[in-house]
């Protein structure tokens, strides 16, 4: 093997980006660790600890081959050559940048096992989404080790989505890394190049300035998301004017200069970033004096957090202003389709404030039910989860779909219909299913941004 990489930490991000690498690389020797031992058990098993579609087979081709998984930490550390950092950096919910800032004690705590477990300088990869100026940071701790072993870090932010990582992975937009300017530097940022160069062709290999790399990654995710709340600010819009969202975006999204990508009006957006990018971009604004630049993004996250209320909202109001005891369907847990992670999706938002308004919920998700069940476990209230549609909805008053999984366009709805109580509501918070042919079942439709179709 030419080198050993290590990969600490095998969540969303670590998992399936080592996965890749090894099957991509099979010159390199790849170990990723955790002290998680239930999560690298299910990663040695047939049953992964996330859900992605391909990643199966690209671990399966590469495991035991050159992909190891492991939790013995320094162990990986004093074996490896490349260390990439994805650890996690959840927003600090304590002191100063409280609600904003980044939690960085866990990234912390790695640099100094790494001093504490090398014999020798290595490479250190940032894959952690951090704030700008991290890398200083820890290239100081890292250069402060009694050992004199010098250390070179490196960001290397990843633009994979949850549900289409693998082949974001093995057909990225562009790789981006992030170098210090310094020979020693530069050596670092090659010898990175070098392992992408095995699948990724050299034009889409961005390099930059560490500042930038770090940078980018907060940005990328911040503009994705104000565009999801600047079309779901005009969802609502739509709803009083009688104009039709899905008509607007798709007007506007023909306009090149625009673009249709990330225009499509829903319940809002979760997902592990997005929310937390933002924030960290607002505590940094604030941090560097730009109010006025910090409360613009902030207002992203509000925007979302509003298009939540408006949902649960909308359902009490038109199911005669009370949902206690009545039962609703919740069609969908994750934050997006084909993906099992539930981290700040919509759905756990919903399913609280039903729950303080006393409604039943019925949680039906193909892959999310065990995190729907860790993420409600705190909360008051009648909860069921079930891996049967149909039984989800038998006597509900209500469906609300959070999620587009293709699947719940392809249900029986006049079968659902003869399940539910009557009036039968559908809030389709994706805008996915066929609005005319469930009013002619004898639903009441209500949409997003969107003309409501009612039998009232």
């Amino acid at each position: 093997m030419k080198k050993t990489i290590l990969c600490i930490g095998a969540g969303y991000v670590g998992g399936p980006t080592m996965a890749v690498i090894a099957d991509r690389c099979p010159d390199y020797k790849v170990i990723v660790v955790d002290k998680n031992e239930a999560r690298i058990a299910a990663w040695k098993s047939e049953n992964l600890p996330i859900y992605e579609p391909g990643l199966d087979d690209v671990v399966k081709r590469a495991r035991g081959r050159n992909l190891f998984f492991s939790t013995d930490v320094a162990a990986g550390i004093y074996e490896a050559d490349i260390i990439f950092v994805s650890v996690n950096t959840p927003t600090k919910m304590f002191g100063a940048g409280a609600g904003k800032a980044a939690d960085l004690q866990y990234w912390e705590k790695t640099a100094r096992d790494i001093i504490e477990n090398s014999d020798r300088g290595k490479i250190v990869v940032e894959k952690s989404t951090l704030p700008v100026r991290t890398a200083e940071a820890m290239q100081r701790i890292l250069d402060s080790n009694p050992k004199n072993l010098h250390f070179e870090v490196l960001s290397n932010p990843e633009f994979m989505a949850e549900g289409t990582a693998v082949d974001d992975l093995q057909n990225p937009d562009r790789v981006l890394i992030g170098a210090m300017e310094t020979p020693s530097g530069q050596k670092a940022l090659q010898d990175l190049v070098d392992i992408y160069s095995h699948w990724v062709p050299r034009e889409k290999i961005k390099t930059a300035n560490v500042w930038s790399s770090e940078l980018t990654k907060l940005v990328s995710n911040a503009m994705l998301a104000q565009r999801i709340s600047s079309v779901n600010s005009i969802s609502a819009l739509c709803e009083k004017t009688d104009a039709n969202i899905l008509e607007v975006s798709d007007a506007m999204g023909m306009d090149k200069r625009i673009g249709s990508r990330f225009l499509r009006a829903s319940v809002g957006f979760g997902g592990s970033c997005f929310k937390k990018d933002i924030l960290n971009l607002v505590y940094l604004c604030e941090h560097y004096g730009l109010p006025e630049v910090a409360s613009y993004w902030e207002q992203v996250v509000l925007m979302n957090d509003y298009q939540e209320a408006r949902f649960v909202e909308k359902i009490i109001r038109n199911m005669f202003n009370t949902v206690a005891g009545k039962r609703i369907a919740l069609f969908g847990f994750a934050f997006k389709a084909d993906t099992g992670d539930t981290r700040e999706s919509p759905a756990i938002y919903v399913s609280q404030l039903l729950l303080e308004e006393r409604a039943h919920l019925a949680i039906f998700d193909p892959k999310a039910l065990d995190n729907a069940r860790v993420d409600l476990k705190d909360e008051q209230g009648h909860i069921e989860y079930i891996d049967d549609p149909y039984e989800a909805a038998k006597g509900a008053h209500a469906i609300a779909v959070l999620t587009e999984w293709k699947e719940f366009a392809a249900y029986d709805y006049q079968k659902l219909f003869d399940l539910m109580e009557k009036p039968a509501f559908i809030f389709d918070g994706r805008n996915i299913l066929d609005h005319q042919k469930l009013h002619g079942i004898g639903f009441n439709v209500f949409p997003i941004g969107q003309k409501a179709l009612t039998h009232l």
